[in-house]
């Protein structure tokens, strides 16, 4: 996602100094035109607007520590964290940089690579409306920006967003896999929810594209699918509003995950779901 973000963002005349602790990253960002540094901290002294795109709220509070230290984080900066992070932790980092006078806007997206390389992105952003809306030099190239509310809503958004997303992806993966049971053809039974009440991203997009093709490359890995539905999860039981349905759904990724090969594409679900309906079919033939 970070490659084709950068992209746009360079092709938008807008100049990227960046680290990454991939050299393959950090050297696909130097053939784009961008300057490559060989630390964190050293690139953010370089940028006035600081984009985070990490794995998790941990390595984000790591990062800001270590700019910090380093007098990289400056009054009157911005730093814009993209991940997909914890909502509640995200409401302490902010309160942490204000007190250095630092701007912190959470701005998660949705769309996936497709999205990023078109600049389609949504942007969902959590902060002061007005900040927002300042940056829009910022958002613009990547896709449309949404100011969905306070500071952790961005994040809060992204978490329940993907929550909906693997539930009707798993369902839709689970109907199919009945309707092979009575013969459907799944191209053909994708087709009429499409027309239907039952249609979602899932079935208009995921499937036709990557499961239905068995390309199963959307370019978004399952682990990291489990991982926003465990945020949105955990917000829920913090917030006092627990949910056995999105419980559910977690416990379900997590076990199918236990079961793909590592850094599987989330599509490859699918897969699993429509494998072990043919192993339990095909038991039951043969008993």
């Amino acid at each position: 996602m970070g490659t084709p973000m950068t992209e746009r963002l360079l092709a938008a005349g807008i100049g990227v100094h960046g680290f990454d602790l991939s050299q393959e990253a950090a050297a696909r960002l130097k053939e784009a035109g961008g300057y490559v540094y060989p630390s964190a901290s050293e690139a953010a002294a370089a940028s006035e607007t600081i984009i985070l795109m990490l794995p998790n709220s941990a390595v984000v509070a790591s990062v800001l520590s270590e700019l910090r230290e380093a007098g990289a984080l400056r009054a009157g900066g911005s730093v814009i964290d993209m991940s997909s992070s914890e909502p509640l932790r995200t409401i302490e980092l902010a309160e942490e940089l204000a007190d250095l006078g630092v701007l912190f806007v959470d701005a998660p997206v949705s769309g996936g690579v497709m999205g990023a390389k078109s600049g389609n992105l949504s942007i969902m952003c959590g902060g002061n409306a007005e900040s927002v809306k300042d940056l829009h030099w910022l958002w613009a190239p990547m896709g449309k920006a949404y100011a969905v509310g306070p500071t952790g809503a961005g994040h809060a958004a992204k978490a329940l967003n993907n929550l909906l997303s693997a539930s009707h992806f798993l369902l839709t993966s689970e109907a199919v896999a009945l309707t092979t049971r009575l013969g459907i053809d799944p191209g053909t039974f994708i087709d009429v929810i499409n027309h239907s009440s039952g249609r979602s991203g899932s079935s208009e997009v995921k499937w036709p594209k990557f499961v239905l093709t068995e390309t199963y490359n959307s370019g978004f890995d399952a682990r990291l699918m489990v991982k926003d539905v465990a945020i949105a999860v955990n917000l829920a039981k913090a917030l006092g509003l627990r949910s056995a349905t999105a419980e559910a759904v977690a416990d379900s990724w997590s076990q199918i995950l236990d079961e793909l090969p590592p850094n599987a594409d989330h599509t490859e679900v699918a897969r699993y779901v429509l494998e072990r309906a043919t192993l339990s079919t095909t038991r039951a033939t043969t008993e």
